[in-house]
């Protein structure tokens, strides 16, 4: 084993695991399996999350690597864990915990106290390097570079450059100065990161999502012969949390059209989140009961069957870093249609595994959707160029090379 994977190297989110942040998971579980020193430190944690998730519940190595921060919510309680807090860190990282708070009361006073609370299971891990999941998460914790004498990484997937902080034009000055490298989905987030104030040298590197093929290994694209006449309905599938970013009224508007154009089809919704609600009111407002399902959150292996019977896949974003879902879809040979929101456009090639249509233009989704649904061969021939496509750009062990280099470099 090199030198450079005995260093270990910590991965920060807000949740794990996350039924919607499968490449979380993907990403570090093949670290670990690759032989890197990789933990992952997360605020909170829910069982019902974890069963989703039953080859990572079952990894006794993965799960003695994962780490929930001692968070509580009454301000009492917090208090009467700081001495068992101390003893902790000084018992399992004197060095580091001294560092710390010695380093640390200079820089925020008393204030360090409560920061050290929340870092502490960072702070016992003593790592070489922290690494950032999401942009926003680190605007405000980039102290613990100095204070742990580590290195720092950021990724950024959308939303972060997309909407945090927009109101504050140095929102992210500090992430900037700090960040030893970053990560970014691919070359649209990257220009977005340039027009938000990052330096145009910071050692960066831009690895797109990606899905492990084992798991759609044997999926060919189906072979159906529904055209959108009656009684041949045409199975159009979407996959992703319900939020207003999702643009989903517009989906559902291009299904009202699609309708009206003639074509017969089921649509299946797969996620779940807050527009629900009004999602379910755009449903019976346009009169597609009967027409549109929703499924609410599934495991990953019944999403996947649903990919398998699916003539299209929508999407209909607004605001997208990258899209996995869209990703998965082309995995198993079902053609795209979706919008051009920000980095979608990286997703598919035009015209030749999908089409790429004006964002918020349902007419224009329901007019491609149509072009699909009547014809079963090019359904076909766009499904197999999909196959193709994600086999030589979007495969999970060519993502973990690029992780492993990125590491490297970065330690």
């Amino acid at each position: 084993m090199s030198k450079l994977k005995t260093k270990r190297i910590v991965l920060i989110v807000p949740a794990f695991p996350r039924a919607s942040e499968t490449f979380i998971v993907s990403k570090f579980e093949g670290l670990v399996n690759r032989g890197w020193d990789a933990h992952l430190v997360c605020y909170e944690s829910d069982p019902e999350d974890w069963a989703k998730f039953p080859q990572l519940q079952a990894d006794v190595n993965l799960r003695k690597r994962v780490h929930r921060a001692w968070t509580v919510r009454a301000k009492w309680l917090a208090g009467m864990l700081m001495l068992p807090a101390l003893a902790r860190g000084f018992i399992s990282a004197p060095r580091t915990t001294w560092k710390y708070l010695s380093d640390g009361f200079k820089r925020f006073g008393w204030g360090i106290f409560k920061r050290y609370y929340l870092d502490l299971e960072l702070i016992c891990l003593k790592p070489d390097g922290i690494h950032f999941e999401f942009g926003a998460i680190a605007v405000g914790k980039t102290y613990l570079k100095d204070l742990l004498g580590c290195k720092l990484s950021v990724s950024f997937r959308g939303y972060d450059l997309n909407f945090s902080g927009l109101d504050q034009a140095d929102y992210y000055k500090t992430v900037w100065e700090k960040a030893d490298a970053c990560h970014f989905l691919g070359e649209d987030l990257w220009q977005r990161a340039l027009r938000r104030g990052c330096p145009a040298d910071m050692p960066r590197s831009l690895i797109s999502p990606a899905i492990d093929l084992s798991l759609v290994e044997g999926a060919e694209p189906r072979v159906s012969q529904a055209t959108g006449e009656p009684g041949k309905p045409i199975r159009i599938l979407s996959v992703g949390r319900l939020e207003w970013k999702k643009g989903y009224e517009f989906a559902l508007s291009a299904i009202k059209n699609l309708k009206d154009m003639g074509v017969d089809c089921l649509y299946e919704v797969i996620g779940e989140g807050a527009t629900r609600d009004a999602l379910y009111f755009a449903r019976h407002q346009l009169g597609l009961e009967g027409y549109v399902e929703f499924f609410g959150s599934l495991p990953h292996d019944k999403v996947m069957a649903r990919y398998l019977e699916a003539d299209i896949f929508l999407h209909s974003s607004v605001s997208e870093g990258f899209c996995n879902a869209v990703i998965e879809a082309q995995a198993v040979g079902v053609p795209v249609v979706c919008s051009d929101a920000d980095g979608l456009r990286e997703n598919i090639a035009d015209g030749v595994s999908g089409f790429v249509v004006p964002r918020r233009d349902p007419q224009a989704m329901a007019e491609k959707m149509a072009l699909l649904a009547r014809d079963p061969s090019f359904r076909q021939k766009m499904g197999s160029a999909g196959q193709a496509r994600v086999k030589s750009l979007f495969q999970l062990e060519q993502q973990l090379e690029k992780w492993e280099r990125f590491f490297k470099e970065l330690l």
